[in-house]
Protein backbone atom coordinates (compact mmCIF):
# COMPACT_ATOMS: atom_id res chain seq x y z
CA UNK A 1 0.00 0.00 0.00
CA UNK A 2 1.06 3.50 -0.51
CA UNK A 3 1.97 5.11 1.93
CA UNK A 4 1.69 9.51 2.43
CA UNK A 5 2.33 11.86 4.66
CA UNK A 6 0.48 15.08 4.97
CA UNK A 7 1.92 18.26 6.51
CA UNK A 8 -0.88 20.84 7.41
CA UNK A 9 -2.22 22.72 10.42
CA UNK A 10 -5.36 22.92 9.03
CA UNK A 11 -6.82 20.02 11.09
CA UNK A 12 -10.32 20.04 9.42
CA UNK A 13 -8.95 20.19 5.77
CA UNK A 14 -6.28 17.44 6.84
CA UNK A 15 -8.57 15.15 7.89
CA UNK A 16 -10.89 15.52 5.20
CA UNK A 17 -7.74 14.71 2.64
CA UNK A 18 -7.16 11.53 4.78
CA UNK A 19 -10.13 10.34 4.85
CA UNK A 20 -10.15 10.78 1.01
CA UNK A 21 -7.18 9.33 0.21
CA UNK A 22 -7.98 6.42 2.75
CA UNK A 23 -11.01 5.47 0.53
CA UNK A 24 -8.68 5.67 -2.54
CA UNK A 25 -6.79 2.79 -1.02
CA UNK A 26 -3.56 4.97 0.69
CA UNK A 27 -2.64 4.95 3.92
CA UNK A 28 -2.22 8.15 5.34
CA UNK A 29 -0.40 9.58 8.47
CA UNK A 30 -0.77 13.66 9.41
CA UNK A 31 1.25 15.94 11.29
CA UNK A 32 0.16 19.32 12.39
CA UNK A 33 3.44 21.08 12.73
CA UNK A 34 6.69 21.61 10.49
CA UNK A 35 8.81 19.70 13.11
CA UNK A 36 6.93 16.63 13.59
CA UNK A 37 5.82 16.57 9.55
CA UNK A 38 9.54 16.81 9.06
CA UNK A 39 10.94 13.74 11.62
CA UNK A 40 8.22 11.54 9.85
CA UNK A 41 9.32 12.43 6.41
CA UNK A 42 12.43 11.48 7.00
CA UNK A 43 11.91 8.35 8.49
CA UNK A 44 11.70 5.91 5.15
CA UNK A 45 8.57 4.84 5.66
CA UNK A 46 6.62 7.39 3.41
CA UNK A 47 6.25 7.35 -0.59
CA UNK A 48 5.21 10.68 -1.03
CA UNK A 49 5.35 13.77 1.43
CA UNK A 50 1.79 16.50 0.98
CA UNK A 51 3.60 19.51 2.20
CA UNK A 52 2.04 23.46 3.36
CA UNK A 53 3.72 25.94 2.21
CA UNK A 54 2.56 28.29 5.46
CA UNK A 55 3.07 26.40 8.55
CA UNK A 56 3.36 27.85 12.04
CA UNK A 57 6.28 26.83 13.46
CA UNK A 58 8.90 26.09 10.51
CA UNK A 59 8.36 27.20 7.37
CA UNK A 60 6.93 24.89 4.15
CA UNK A 61 9.71 25.45 2.34
CA UNK A 62 12.56 25.51 5.01
CA UNK A 63 11.17 21.89 5.88
CA UNK A 64 11.40 21.25 2.22
CA UNK A 65 15.11 22.23 2.15
CA UNK A 66 16.16 19.83 5.28
CA UNK A 67 14.45 17.16 3.02
CA UNK A 68 16.32 17.45 -0.06
CA UNK A 69 19.17 17.73 2.08
CA UNK A 70 18.50 13.81 2.86
CA UNK A 71 15.85 12.54 1.03
CA UNK A 72 14.64 12.36 -2.82
CA UNK A 73 11.35 11.45 -0.90
CA UNK A 74 8.65 12.62 -3.78
CA UNK A 75 6.92 16.17 -2.23
CA UNK A 76 3.85 17.73 -3.72
CA UNK A 77 3.53 21.34 -1.67
CA UNK A 78 0.08 23.36 -1.22
CA UNK A 79 0.29 27.28 -2.15
CA UNK A 80 -2.18 29.71 -1.95
CA UNK A 81 -4.14 30.20 -4.91
CA UNK A 82 -3.07 31.99 -7.32
CA UNK A 83 0.37 33.00 -5.79
CA UNK A 84 3.18 32.40 -8.52
CA UNK A 85 5.49 33.23 -5.90
CA UNK A 86 4.53 30.60 -3.79
CA UNK A 87 4.91 28.47 -6.53
CA UNK A 88 7.82 28.99 -7.79
CA UNK A 89 9.39 29.18 -4.32
CA UNK A 90 8.53 26.06 -3.79
CA UNK A 91 9.91 24.58 -7.01
CA UNK A 92 12.79 25.98 -6.89
CA UNK A 93 13.45 24.48 -2.99
CA UNK A 94 13.07 21.23 -4.49
CA UNK A 95 9.10 20.36 -4.73
CA UNK A 96 8.62 17.53 -7.46
CA UNK A 97 4.83 19.83 -8.32
CA UNK A 98 2.49 21.69 -6.34
CA UNK A 99 -1.46 22.28 -6.13
CA UNK A 100 -3.12 25.35 -5.36
CA UNK A 101 -5.58 25.89 -2.10
CA UNK A 102 -8.56 24.99 -2.04
CA UNK A 103 -8.34 22.28 -3.81
CA UNK A 104 -10.50 19.15 -4.33
CA UNK A 105 -9.75 15.58 -3.01
CA UNK A 106 -10.27 14.55 -6.69
CA UNK A 107 -7.45 16.80 -8.10
CA UNK A 108 -5.12 15.67 -5.27
CA UNK A 109 -5.59 12.31 -5.83
CA UNK A 110 -4.40 12.64 -9.48
CA UNK A 111 -1.31 14.96 -8.99
CA UNK A 112 -0.80 11.73 -6.01
CA UNK A 113 -0.69 8.93 -8.55
CA UNK A 114 0.92 11.00 -11.68
CA UNK A 115 3.81 11.55 -9.27
CA UNK A 116 4.04 7.83 -7.42
CA UNK A 117 3.59 6.36 -11.61
CA UNK A 118 6.68 8.39 -12.76
CA UNK A 119 8.21 7.15 -9.61
CA UNK A 120 7.75 3.56 -9.91
CA UNK A 121 10.70 1.56 -11.13
CA UNK A 122 10.34 0.35 -14.34
CA UNK A 123 10.51 -3.34 -15.12
CA UNK A 124 13.91 -5.12 -14.39
CA UNK A 125 13.97 -5.94 -17.64
CA UNK A 126 14.70 -2.85 -19.01
CA UNK A 127 18.37 -2.62 -18.56
CA UNK A 128 19.72 0.87 -19.71
CA UNK A 129 21.74 2.90 -19.28
CA UNK A 130 20.27 5.79 -21.47
CA UNK A 131 23.66 7.50 -22.75
CA UNK A 132 23.73 11.11 -24.14
CA UNK A 133 27.27 12.55 -23.71
CA UNK A 134 28.78 12.32 -20.53
CA UNK A 135 25.39 11.43 -19.10
CA UNK A 136 23.98 7.98 -18.23
CA UNK A 137 20.62 7.37 -16.98
CA UNK A 138 19.42 3.92 -15.30
CA UNK A 139 15.72 4.60 -15.80
CA UNK A 140 14.47 1.31 -13.72
CA UNK A 141 17.52 2.10 -10.53
CA UNK A 142 16.31 5.78 -10.85
CA UNK A 143 20.12 6.78 -10.78
CA UNK A 144 21.99 9.35 -13.46
CA UNK A 145 25.75 9.56 -13.57
CA UNK A 146 27.27 13.06 -14.97
CA UNK A 147 30.61 12.76 -15.91
CA UNK A 148 31.19 9.38 -13.45
CA UNK A 149 29.56 11.28 -10.42
CA UNK A 150 26.67 10.59 -8.95
CA UNK A 151 23.64 13.45 -9.84
CA UNK A 152 21.43 14.09 -6.90
CA UNK A 153 18.34 14.78 -8.59
CA UNK A 154 14.08 15.43 -7.70
CA UNK A 155 11.90 12.84 -8.88
CA UNK A 156 10.67 15.67 -11.47
CA UNK A 157 14.08 16.86 -12.60
CA UNK A 158 14.95 13.14 -13.40
CA UNK A 159 12.21 12.50 -15.75
CA UNK A 160 12.71 15.82 -17.54
CA UNK A 161 16.63 14.82 -17.60
CA UNK A 162 15.52 11.58 -18.77
CA UNK A 163 12.93 12.68 -21.27
CA UNK A 164 15.64 15.14 -22.66
CA UNK A 165 18.37 12.19 -22.65
CA UNK A 166 16.32 9.83 -24.99
CA UNK A 167 16.15 12.80 -27.71
CA UNK A 168 19.46 14.24 -27.31
CA UNK A 169 20.28 16.97 -29.84
CA UNK A 170 16.24 17.20 -30.62
CA UNK A 171 13.85 19.83 -29.39
CA UNK A 172 11.53 18.60 -27.01
CA UNK A 173 8.29 20.84 -26.67
CA UNK A 174 7.52 21.96 -23.05
CA UNK A 175 3.78 20.60 -23.33
CA UNK A 176 5.74 17.13 -23.88
CA UNK A 177 7.80 17.55 -21.39
CA UNK A 178 5.20 18.52 -18.79
CA UNK A 179 3.08 15.27 -20.07
CA UNK A 180 5.75 12.80 -19.30
CA UNK A 181 6.90 14.79 -16.36
CA UNK A 182 4.77 16.28 -14.52
CA UNK A 183 2.05 13.73 -15.93
CA UNK A 184 -0.05 16.30 -16.88
CA UNK A 185 -0.93 18.77 -19.94
CA UNK A 186 1.21 22.15 -19.40
CA UNK A 187 -1.67 25.41 -18.59
CA UNK A 188 -1.49 28.66 -19.13
CA UNK A 189 1.35 30.96 -17.29
CA UNK A 190 2.25 27.63 -15.77
CA UNK A 191 6.51 27.83 -15.08
CA UNK A 192 6.54 24.64 -13.41
CA UNK A 193 9.45 23.30 -16.53
CA UNK A 194 10.93 26.30 -16.52
CA UNK A 195 12.36 26.28 -12.54
CA UNK A 196 12.99 22.68 -12.71
CA UNK A 197 15.11 23.35 -15.76
CA UNK A 198 16.83 26.17 -13.98
CA UNK A 199 17.37 23.57 -11.28
CA UNK A 200 18.64 21.16 -13.38
CA UNK A 201 21.49 23.43 -15.44
CA UNK A 202 23.00 24.52 -12.15
CA UNK A 203 23.62 20.47 -11.24
CA UNK A 204 24.91 20.10 -14.58
CA UNK A 205 27.07 23.12 -14.87
CA UNK A 206 28.50 24.70 -18.03
CA UNK A 207 30.34 23.31 -20.88
CA UNK A 208 34.09 24.62 -21.55
CA UNK A 209 32.94 27.27 -24.25
CA UNK A 210 30.24 28.29 -21.25
CA UNK A 211 27.17 27.53 -22.95
CA UNK A 212 24.55 25.38 -20.86
CA UNK A 213 24.23 21.67 -21.91
CA UNK A 214 20.34 22.52 -21.87
CA UNK A 215 19.09 24.57 -24.69
CA UNK A 216 16.05 26.85 -24.13
CA UNK A 217 14.60 27.32 -27.99
CA UNK A 218 12.47 30.31 -27.93
CA UNK A 219 9.28 29.48 -28.63
CA UNK A 220 9.66 25.54 -28.91
CA UNK A 221 11.09 23.98 -25.91
CA UNK A 222 14.41 22.56 -24.58
CA UNK A 223 17.56 21.06 -25.89
CA UNK A 224 19.68 18.73 -24.80
CA UNK A 225 23.77 18.70 -25.86
CA UNK A 226 25.96 16.22 -25.23
CA UNK A 227 28.96 18.13 -26.69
Amino acid sequence: MNKVLIIDDDIELAGLFQEYLQQEGFAVDVAHTGSAGLQNALSGDYRLVILDIMLPDIKGTEILARIRLESRIPVLMFTAKGDDVDRIIGLESGADDYVPKPCTPRELVARIRAILRRTLPADTHLTGPITAGPLKIWPEKRKAVWFEQNLELTSTEFNLLETLAHQVGRIVSKNELSEKALGRPLARFDRSIDVHMSSIRQKLGNQQDGRSYIQTVRGQGYQFIKE
